[in-house]
């Protein structure tokens, strides 16, 4: 800048010699656009002159005939003669664009440099054609001194014109005029002046004729004379556009014949051809279908063809018409656009987030792992573009894309809804997973520019936004599953301590919406992460278990959670009020007397008198009611069973976090304080709150004390959540509320102050009937009733048996048990007694089967008695006379049960 601004001394040549190089680039950036914009226009006629005669088979397929214009145009482009159309495109307008902002800064430059060539050419170059034709030729010299009159600038000359006569009429050798540079170039009619003088001076005579043009000096001098006018008069015509540097540039950019189509439109005898044959939309389909990273930030050259063509519509030809059809075709292009390109950005960043989640192991076990990965692509600078000029309107590119982009994140959520809803519970942990690949796309886009948040699309999805609603789609939509489908049809495997689907027909008919379909985008981004996510969802698709509750309680969160689980509770309640009459009405059935099953008949015989008391031919579909309401009642148990061990350990897992900034440490006898005052993160900010108080020049003491206040407060939040309560516990505390109302009826108080052994109908000896009856069909008929029912029975069964206060009687009097003592006595006579071979090995089965159900009991009573201690129960005792004792209190804590807030309290 200091030497273009210079005018004295040596700095006047050096900033002589830089600004001629800039007038050189610039010449050059012209050359450069003339020859790419020259090559377009080839091509363009080639193109138009050899129309494509093989037109792919799709076209046809598209529609029944091909139009002139599509054959030039549409199936006319190769791929590659698409690609170098768009890149030469990209050079021309971003050329031109970077040439038309430095306008301002090399005006001065390109001014001074012409004003420089027409002087020296006028002052110096002319005073030696002078010199020789003054005297011979005078209507030469006088062309040639009009030429200095015309456009000499002597204010910028050191040497005054008086002086240089002298000096031509004496002959004296001068080295040239010295004149300063101006930035005042020759104005249009000067130029043209100019070439008209050298053009009649070229014109005037014949270089090769004696006595001709310059024919009184030697031909040597002549013909360098003459070289020298033709290069100068050239110069003026590149001076001509120099000096109209805008027009210029717009004119060797303009690329808005490649829309122009008239004369297809009237031999085709159509008002428009669709947007598919518009060679800008072609191209900028092109660049997106082909997803290469190095023509992204080129997609919105081909744009340009529409202003270009808009310009030359409204201001050469100056029909509305035309423009009124490229300003339709524009929109409707600039649309597509937004679209496909956030479709493009919303599968990376999808892709991207489905790649970075994939478990390490699987792809270090791949050979090609390698596939799994997502090739970087440049949007950032597509992502930063708020002012996209397109037919004189200014259009915020990156509004329009987020604005998109909260669309799909929203059409997103939609579909993996609409996915779970038509699904079982199995697939939550693939909605999960799903979810959190969503998730974890908004974050990495939210780097590079902002769209809605995640949480708030995510309430929106589910209907969550108020501050008091504690009910979701999801919690809504699993509570239906769980009561349709969930608990009806799966049954829980107690060794596994999963829930499987039952392989008998469904007892209730489930109707569900079909599958939605959607373009991979919408899952993991690609098919092949697809095909990879979709192999860890196919894992967990067979059974519910604790993954299963774990997506569960990480999606419903703290707000929906509870609002399932009290749902859960009432349906305990009713299931149970639903089962009473059912119950009642086996109970009427038993017979008034049933005693203690006799040894010396034998496990046949004990089998025989055990059918006849149980006498329920009449009442199998209530057995089956009864079995199915217990097996649910067990199910709901079992569920929260797995639920309280996932909420144990996410509890654990946050008390891990938030112990170290609380202060507390666990010991022998439950969690100790370090500190005796306040905690480690109330002190901390207590103290930079007294020590921002030392500085009488600190802004944020205000924030200081309100932040301080704040941690106070979430001290005392994280420190109430500690001791949080046990889901398991609180179930089945509320269950043994529920049975206080039938208490009388199934747990009656025997008249005699003693145990009933022959005329008790209580819960346990219906319980027990029906777990005998189950057994022995299991057992006698193909039909397998435990694939019907599961453990989830002896679950349910026993809770109820327990919170009664009947598990001793339930242990004394089974049937079952009965029946296995006395096969340990009769095991010697069941193998030396001839009995057919049928016949034993249904014994052994139904032998076997009670084994496995009276373990099963077992473990459901230890769990119970572990979880839900009976203090405060009334429990029998026995002396050691061996007459019972009645109505004992054990006098211990306060039970759950009676600090149980009751329904409608």
């Amino acid at each position: 800048i200091v030497l273009l601004k210079s005018n004295d001394g040596a700095d006047v040549e050096l900033c002589k010699e830089v600004k001629g190089n800039m007038y050189d680039m610039v010449i050059e950036g012209f050359q450069l656009l003339s020859r790419w914009t020259g090559r377009i226009w080839e091509q363009c006629a080639w193109k138009f002159s050899r129309p494509c005669k093989d037109v792919p088979a799709e076209s046809h397929e598209i529609s029944a005939s091909v139009s002139d214009y599509e054959k030039v145009v549409r199936w006319n482009y190769t791929s590659e003669e698409r690609k170098a159309l768009v890149e030469l495109l990209s050079y021309i307008k971003s050329i031109g664009s970077m040439m038309q902002r430095c306008d301002t800064l090399v005006a001065d430059a390109l001014l001074e440099t012409v004003h420089a060539e027409v002087q020296d050419f006028v002052q110096n170059r002319l005073a030696t054609m002078l010199k020789t034709t003054f005297r011979k030729k005078k209507d030469l010299s006088r062309i040639l001194s009009d030429m200095r009159t015309l456009s000499a600038d002597w204010m910028a000359n050191t040497n005054k014109p008086e002086a240089e006569a002298q000096s031509l009429q004496h002959g004296d050798e001068s080295k040239g005029n010295f004149f300063y540079p101006r930035p005042v170039a020759p104005t249009t009619a000067q130029v043209h002046c100019l070439q008209f003088l050298i053009y009649e001076l070229v014109s005037g005579g014949s270089l090769r004729k004696p006595g001709g043009l310059f024919g009184n000096s030697g031909a040597e001098n002549s013909i360098n004379d003459l070289k020298q006018l033709e290069t100068f008069f050239y110069k003026l015509s590149f001076f001509l556009h120099i000096l109209d540097y805008t027009v210029t540039i717009g004119m060797l950019t303009d690329v808005g014949f490649l829309w122009f189509r008239e004369f297809y439109l009237e031999s085709s005898r159509v008002i428009q051809f669709p947007i598919q044959c518009s060679l800008p939309w072609m191209l900028v389909d092109h660049v997106i279908e082909s997803q290469n990273a190095g023509l992204l930030e080129s997609i919105l050259m081909p744009l340009d063809i529409y202003n270009d063509s808009a310009q030359h519509a409204l201001v050469v030809l100056k029909q509305r018409f035309l423009y009124d059809e490229i300003e339709a075709e524009a929109d409707v292009c600039f649309d597509q656009l937004v679209l496909k390109l956030s479709e493009l950005i919303f599968t990376y960043y999808k892709s991207w987030a489905a790649s970075e989640l994939l478990d390490p192991s699987f792809l270090f076990a791949l050979d090609n792992g390698e596939k799994y990965a997502v090739q970087p692509m440049r949007f950032n600078a597509l992502l930063m573009m708020t002012r996209v000029k397109v037919l004189g309107r200014t259009i915020d590119l990156r509004s329009l894309i987020a604005e998109r982009m909260n669309k799909m994140f929203r059409d997103n959520l939609e579909f993996l809804f609409d996915r779970f809803e038509s699904q079982d519970m199995c697939a939550i942990v693939e909605l999960g997973k799903l979810l959190d690949i969503l998730k974890h796309s908004h974050e990495l886009l939210s780097k590079d520019f902002s769209i809605d948040s995640f949480n708030l699309m995510m309430n929106e999805m589910q209907e969550n936004i108020s501050l008091v609603s504690f009910y979701s789609r999801l919690a809504s939509q699993i509570w239906s599953e769980m009561q349709n489908d969930f608990l009806p049809n799966f049954i829980f495997c107690n060794t596994t301590q999963r829930f499987i689907r039952s392989s008998k027909v469904s007892l209730v008919p489930i109707q569900k919406p079909s599958v939605p379909s959607a373009k991979p985008n919408f899952y993991c981004g690609t098919q092949d992460l697809n095909m990879a996510h979709q192999s860890f969802a196919r894992l967990h698709s067979g059974f519910f278990g604790t993954p299963h509750i774990f997506a569960i309680a990480r999606l419903l969160g703290s707000r929906s959670l509870p609002w399932l689980i009290r749902a859960l509770l009432d349906y305990i309640s009713n299931k149970i009020a639903a089962v009473e009459p059912m119950i009642t009405g086996l109970q009427e059935v038993l017979p008034k007397s049933i005693g203690l099953l006799p040894f010396d008949g034998g496990v046949a015989g004990c089998q025989r008198i055990v059918k006849e008391h149980l006498n329920w031919g009449s009442k199998s579909e209530l057995k089956a009611e009864v079995l199915r309401g217990i097996k649910e009642i067990g199910s709901v148990l079992c569920w929260m069973a797995l639920l309280d061990i996932v909420l144990r350990e996410i509890d654990t897992t946050n008390f891990m976090q938030t112990s170290p900034w609380l202060g507390l440490i666990p010991g022998a006898d439950g969690l100790h304080s370090q500190n005796v005052g306040d905690s480690p993160l109330v002190t901390l900010f207590k103290s930079a709150a007294a020590a921002a108080e030392s500085y009488t020049n600190c802004s944020s003491l205000s924030s200081l004390h309100t932040i301080s206040k704040q941690a106070e407060a979430a001290d005392l939040l994280y420190k109430a959540n500690i001791n949080s309560g046990s889901v398991l516990e609180y179930t089945l505390a509320f269950t043994s509320a529920t049975l206080d109302k039938y208490c009388s009826k199934w747990s009656a108080v025997p008249k005699t102050g003693f145990i009933d052994i022959t005329t008790s109908k209580d819960f346990y000896r219906v319980y027990s009937g029906l777990q005998f009856g189950y057994m022995e069909d299991s057992v006698q008929t193909s039909a397998n009733n435990h694939e019907v029912l599961g453990d989830s029975v002896a679950w349910g069964g026993c809770t109820i048996i327990y919170l009664l206060g009947q598990q001793m009687h339930f242990e004394l009097f089974d049937f079952s048990y009965q029946l296995l003592n006395v096969a340990e006595v009769e095991t010697a006579t069941i193998t030396q007694t001839p009995r057919s071979a049928n016949y034993v090995l249904m014994c052994e089965n139904l032998l076997e089967a009670m084994k496995k159900e009276r373990r099963l009991n077992n473990h459901v009573f230890s769990m119970l008695r572990a979880r839900c201690p009976l203090e405060d129960k009334t429990a029998c005792a026995i002396k050691q006379s061996g007459a019972p004792l009645h109505r004992i209190k054990f006098e211990n804590t306060v039970s759950a049960f009676e600090t149980l807030p009751q329904k409608g309290a």
